[in-house]
C-alpha cells in the first residue's frame, strides 16, 4: 500500500499505470476470500468504469460487471445541476446477495460513493460492498473508506485529479486547477 505524501504538482504525479498496478493487487487481495461466483465489479462513470473494465479483464472474473452514473443520486444535484455527459447505469445482474466491488478513480469527500450506494440499493440488497479507488486524496466529509487503494495522494487544495485513457487503453493522471 502506498504511503501518504505531500501535495503533488503535475510534474511530480505518480504514474497512473503504477497506481493501477497497486490497485489491481489490492483488489485481488480484497476478493480472494469471497466466493468467485458472487463477486461483481461495478464502476462509477467515467474513470471508475474504465478502471472496473480493466480490473475485470486483468482479474479474469467470469461474472458480469456493471456501471453506474450517479448524477441523479448526488446530494448536490440542485446546486451543480446535471453533468453534461450523463451515461446510463448498466447493471445486468441481480445484486441481491452478491459481493460488489464498487470502483472509482478518486475518493475525496465520500459523497459520490454514498450516491453510488444509494443507487445500488435500488437494484437490491447486496451481501457486501467493498470500495476500490485509484486515488484516495483525503478530505472525507462522510465515514467512507476504501479497502483497495492505488495510492494516497493529496493535490494542492485548489486542484483535482483527472484520469484519462490513451487510445491503447493506458491510464494517464493529470492535475486540473479548480479555479477556471
Amino acid at each position: 500500500m502506498a504511503t501518504k505524501t505531500p501535495a503533488y504538482t503535475s510534474a511530480t504525479l505518480p504514474d497512473a499505470e503504477t497506481l493501477y498496478g497497486n490497485l489491481l493487487a489490492a483488489v485481488r487481495h480484497a476478493i480472494e476470500q469471497l466466493p468467485p461466483e458472487l463477486v461483481h465489479l461495478v464502476g462509477i462513470h467515467s474513470g471508475g468504469a474504465w478502471l472496473a473494465q480493466r480490473l475485470h479483464k486483468d482479474l479474469g472474473l467470469a461474472q458480469p460487471m456493471g456501471t453506474l452514473d450517479i448524477s441523479f443520486y448526488r446530494d448536490d444535484f440542485d446546486k451543480i445541476g446535471l453533468h453534461s455527459q450523463v451515461m446510463p447505469s448498466e447493471i445486468s445482474f441481480s445484486v441481491a446477495g452478491k459481493h460488489l466491488v464498487l470502483v472509482d478513480d478518486v475518493l475525496y469527500t465520500g459523497r459520490t460513493i454514498r450516491a453510488a450506494m444509494n443507487e445500488l440499493f435500488d437494484y437490491g440488497r447486496p451481501a457486501s460492498i467493498r470500495l476500490a479507488v485509484l486515488i484516495d486524496r483525503g478530505g472525507r466529509e462522510l465515514p467512507i473508506a476504501a479497502v483497495a487503494v492505488g495510492g494516497l495522494i493529496e493535490p494542492t487544495p485548489a486542484a483535482s485529479f483527472v484520469l484519462s485513457q490513451t487510445q491503447a487503453g493506458a491510464f494517464v493522471l493529470t492535475i486540473e486547477s479548480k479555479e477556471h
